[in-house]
C-alpha cells in the first residue's frame, strides 16, 4: 500500500491509498480516504469503470466525515479479470468479504448503476454488514417487466418448464460465445466509438476529458477483458428470479435511496418509478441537467444530496441503532 500520501482535491482519479488484496485467488484493487476511526462508506463503481469513476467525490465524502473505500469489482478495473460466474451475487460476495476482513465493521454502500444492484445484493445477501445502501441509479431490465407486489408484499413470476430453462441457458451460452468480442472489445477500446459510448452516459459533453477516457479504456485494453465480458454477459443473463432487483428490492431490510440523473437516457426514470413499484416507501431523489452519472456530472448536488441523507448513519456507529 502507498501509505501518508496527501489527500487529493476532487477531481483526482488517483484520490486516497491503494492496495491490492487476494479473495478466492482473484487480486481485488481497493482504495481509502481518511480518517479510519470515521465510520466507513464504500463505493462501488458501475459497469466499464472502476473506483477512479468516484474522482470527484471522495474527498467531499471524507471531509464530511467518513472513511471512503473504494473498490474494483472482479473482472473490472484493477482486479483480476477471470472467466468466472460474473454476476451481482459473487460481486456481493466480494463486498462481504471486503468489509469482514479488510474494513473490520458494517459499512454503508454507495452504488453506481451496476454497482448499485451489486450494493443491494450484498445488503439482502449479507445485512449484518450493511448499514445502508444508496444506488445511483439501480439498473436491472428485470424491474420494467416486474408485476407489482401482491398484498402479502411478494411476488412470483410464473415458473418455467424445466425444457424451457434448459432452452434458455443453451441459447444465451451460444449466443455470447458466437458474438466475436476478441474483434469488438479491442475495436471499441482503441477507436473514437468508445469515446461515443462515454458521452452517452453523459447529459454534459466530456468527449475532451481525457482522465475519464482512460479510466474506461485501460480495463478494455487488458488481454483477460474479453473472457471476463463474456464470462459476465452470460452469467448476468442467467440470474434466478431471487438475484433480481424485484426480488432484492421486496427482500431488502436495510434503508435505500435512489439517486437518478432526470436526463438518463441508459436508465430511464421510469425504471426508478418500477422500483418504487416493488417498494413505495423508497425515497428517490432525481437531480436535474443529469444523465446516468449524476455523481461525476454534477459532484456538488449528488455530495450535497447524499451527504444529507448519510448523516443519521454517520453520527451512529452500530447497524442495531439505525432508525
Amino acid at each position: 500500500m502507498r501509505g501518508n500520501q496527501p489527500q487529493p482535491a476532487n477531481g483526482d482519479a488517483g484520490w486516497g491509498r491503494h492496495s491490492s488484496w487476494i479473495w478466492q485467488g482473484q487480486i481485488c484493487h481497493w482504495r481509502s480516504l481518511g480518517d479510519p476511526s470515521h465510520p466507513p462508506l464504500l463505493l462501488v463503481h458501475g459497469f466499464g469503470a472502476a473506483c477512479g469513476h468516484w474522482r470527484r467525490n471522495a474527498a467531499s465524502l471524507a471531509a464530511a466525515g467518513w472513511c471512503v473505500y473504494g473498490i474494483d469489482l472482479v473482472g473490472f478495473g484493477a482486479s483480476s479479470q477471470p472467466a468466472l460466474r460474473l454476476d451481482n451475487r459473487l460481486w456481493a460476495r466480494q463486498l462481504q468479504a471486503f468489509l469482514r476482513e479488510v474494513v473490520g465493521q458494517p459499512a454503508v454502500l454507495v452504488g453506481h448503476s451496476l454497482g448499485g444492484l451489486v450494493a443491494l445484493s450484498c445488503a439482502v445477501f449479507f445485512p449484518q454488514f450493511v448499514r445502508a445502501v444508496v444506488a445511483t441509479p439501480l439498473p436491472d431490465p428485470a424491474l420494467l417487466s416486474a408485476p407489482a407486489p401482491a398484498a402479502g408484499g411478494h411476488s412470483q413470476p410464473p415458473r418455467r418448464r424445466p425444457w424451457r430453462r434448459r432452452l434458455k441457458r443453451w441459447l444465451v451460452r451460444l449466443l455470447c460465445r458466437l458474438l466475436p468480442l476478441e474483434l469488438l472489445v479491442p475495436l471499441l477500446a482503441h477507436s473514437p466509438l468508445l469515446a461515443l459510448g462515454i458521452q452517452s452516459a453523459y447529459a454534459s459533453p466530456v468527449i475532451g476529458d481525457q482522465e475519464l477516457h482512460r479510466l474506461i479504456a485501460r480495463p478494455a485494453r487488458r488481454p483477460g477483458a474479453v473472457r471476463a465480458l463474456r464470462a459476465m454477459s452470460i452469467a448476468m443473463a442467467l440470474r434466478p428470479h431471487a438475484a433480481t432487483a424485484p426480488a432484492l428490492l421486496q427482500r431488502l431490510r436495510r434503508p435505500l435511496l435512489l439517486i437518478w440523473g432526470q436526463r438518463d437516457q441508459l436508465v430511464p426514470l421510469r425504471v426508478a418509478e418500477q422500483a418504487r413499484r416493488q417498494r413505495p416507501d423508497l425515497p428517490l431523489a432525481v437531480l436535474e441537467h443529469c444523465g446516468h452519472c449524476p455523481h461525476d456530472e454534477d459532484p456538488d448536488q449528488f455530495n450535497a444530496t447524499l451527504l444529507g441523507w448519510l448523516e443519521p448513519w454517520r453520527q451512529r456507529s452500530a447497524p442495531a441503532s439505525d432508525p
